[in-house]
């Protein structure tokens, strides 16, 4: 079933239509806005602003992408929903959260699903990460690229978390993500979902006891202020998905299509080096600053999640594609 739009999505689509078309031409300049809710420092905004400067290179100028960071234009939910209306043109969202608007995207928020890193990429950039990214059409969203998001990992205000029972009793806030909340609920935990604009105050506040992301996100939204305690338990490798409304996408030429898949798979490629480097250099500064790494055992943390695997028996093509995943050399 496709995800219905919110009211808040109908009132964000009013915001655009009085100010502005998500695909305009401005004096022969094809113009897509797109919207996303990270910090313009880190790393996979700095990917898409690659992806745009290479749209302006490769149209010679005749088309451009126009980045608004840092939630301007509204939630990942909120700017997927504005993608449907095509009253934006593309955003960039956590495959956690696009779940529940194309189911098969599930199976990127099941832990300890891929091997390594290598093994991650082989399966992205393979025919399984392929067909991810054409099926999610029937809901009004087109995949381009993914961009690397690294692994996600706990970390607490004022308690370690070197085990699975060391979850109990804490608040953990996890995406908008059926699967990411049953994770963190299975561990022990208690699952929080909260926007990430909001988690900074929720963390200062003690809505929440902590969180769970990977070392550049837990830097650049600066946490660290708060938590003081970072366990690389990393137990899920959750990608971050580029997408184009699709009711967008048809208003574009075969030409200009073809420049924004080309551009979008280049910055993917350029992501990859900008990710690694500032996920070394985020731990390095989280250490700098004080926050206590603790690498754990995962062995306990696997065990603990088996029983998410033996659900999605009961969905048979999401369960079918987490077996295809795991198959991949």
């Amino acid at each position: 079933m496709r995800t219905r739009v919110s009211f808040g999505g109908v009132v964000l689509l009013l915001f655009f239509a009085l100010s502005f078309s998500a695909c305009r031409s401005e004096s022969d300049v094809t113009v897509v806005k797109l919207g996303h809710g990270l910090d313009p420092v880190h790393p996979v905004h700095r990917g898409m602003v690659f992806m745009a400067e290479k749209v302006d290179e490769k149209s010679g100028g005749k088309m451009r992408v126009d980045i608004y960071p840092s939630q301007q234009l509204g939630t990942e939910r909120e700017l997927l929903e504005l993608l449907q209306l095509g009253s934006l043109g593309m955003t960039k969202v956590t495959a956690a959260v696009l779940e529940s608007f194309a189911p098969s995207y599930k199976a990127f928020s099941v832990p300890y699903l891929f091997k390594d890193r290598d093994h991650h990429f082989r399966v992205l950039e393979g025919e399984i990460g392929k067909e991810l990214l054409e099926a999610s059409q029937e809901y009004w969203l087109l995949g381009l690229a993914y961009y690397d998001a690294g692994s996600r990992s706990f970390y607490t205000k004022e308690k370690q978390i070197t085990s699975p029972a060391d979850l109990a009793g804490l608040k953990i806030r996890t995406l908008e993500s059926k699967t990411q909340v049953e994770m963190v609920n299975t561990m022990g935990g208690s699952a929080t979902p909260i926007s990430w604009g909001e988690l900074y105050t929720a963390l200062q506040s003690g809505v929440v006891d902590g969180a769970e992301n990977n070392p550049p996100s837990f830097y650049t939204s600066r946490q660290y202020e708060v938590c003081k305690y970072y366990t690389l338990d990393e137990h899920t490798t959750i990608p971050d998905v580029l997408l184009i409304s699709t009711i967008v996408w048809e208003t574009l030429s075969p030409q200009e299509q073809t420049w924004l898949r080309e551009a979008a798979a280049e910055s993917a490629q350029h992501q990859k080096i900008l990710w690694q480097e500032a996920s070394d250099a985020a731990l390095d500064s989280l250490a700098a600053n004080g926050i206590e790494i603790l690498v754990p055992d995962k062995q306990p943390f696997v065990e603990s999640v088996a029983p998410i695997y033996e659900a999605f028996k009961n969905e048979p093509e999401v369960y079918d594609l987490i077996q295809r995943i795991r198959a991949v050399d």
